[in-house]
């Protein structure tokens, strides 16, 4: 396996990516990996080599790069990271604080960065690709998924935060227009997406042409995906990669031209 950390020249200054794939039989498809609120990290680097592994192209930028190098690593005395929940009152707010200044907007302006950066000369398949995206970055992704729906066509939303709003432009509006895949995974106990609003996305994204699919696993909370995390439930982990992978393998599959090349 190959990986690195660079610099994209995006729209609003320099934003650091960890990139991996195979080491032979490129190019690959690509997919990017979005974090949730707690900043760029080595968890997420880990989850980006799991995907790599099976032959992709796996991308985790940087989104808080305009806000510096935001990091957050509350751990308890087994070296857990804590849930948001289990944080007092002032760990609470700083970790708010940086996902409040990011806009969506912005995200889906950077996006043009990226796919500048994968036309040149990295070991990208042309063609379709695939997002994760986790709490805020499962909002992101459904941006990105109605923003570019040729580009993405396998996309995955973890314990997604504030997808549906009032607003004109809410994200479950944003992703009516998507094509291909979405897969939503969720926790049963997450207070920050409740049923309604499971149900409000499923409703509209039914009326476009995406296929969706989710999932919501009982007695997970909010954090679930997280090996790392002190509610990390591992069922439902491998449970969301089952259904993934499976999304992947339909909509963008890895290797798909070498039986011809042989």
């Amino acid at each position: 396996m190959i990986e690195r950390t660079l610099e994209i020249r995006a729209s609003d200054g320099a934003m650091e990516a960890f990139i991996t794939h195979p080491s032979e039989n490129g190019p690959f498809p690509a997919v990017i990996i979005y974090m949730d609120m707690w900043g760029w990290r080595e968890e997420l680097f880990d989850i980006a080599r799991r995907v790599a592994t099976v032959g992709y192209y796996c991308m985790v930028p940087d989104v808080y790069y305009r806000q510096g190098k935001v990091r957050f690593a509350f751990r308890n005395d087994k070296g857990q990271m804590l849930s948001f929940v289990r944080l007092d009152d002032k760990s609470k707010q700083a970790v708010l604080a940086p996902m409040h200044n990011l806009t969506d907007a912005m995200v889906v302006e950077d996006m043009a960065s990226i796919l500048d950066f994968m036309d040149r000369g990295e070991p990208v398949r042309p063609g379709s690709m695939g997002l994760v995206g986790y709490c805020m970055g499962g909002r992101h992704v459904l941006r990105l998924a109605g923003r570019y729906p040729r580009r993405f066509r396998a996309t995955a939303c973890l314990q997604g935060v504030e997808m549906v709003t009032d607003r004109d432009d809410s994200p479950h509006l944003s992703a009516r227009v998507a094509e291909g895949e979405i897969y939503c995974g969720y926790a049963e106990l997450d207070r920050f997406t409740p049923l309604s609003v499971i149900s409000k996305l499923d409703e509209t994204l039914r009326q476009g042409k995406v296929m969706h699919r989710y999932e919501v696993h009982k007695g997970a909370s909010h954090g679930y995906p997280f090996p790392e995390r002190d509610v990390f439930d591992k069922q439902a982990f491998n449970r969301d990669w089952e259904l993934i992978f499976g999304m992947f393998h339909r909509q963008i599959p890895p290797y798909r031209d070498l039986a011809t090349a042989r």
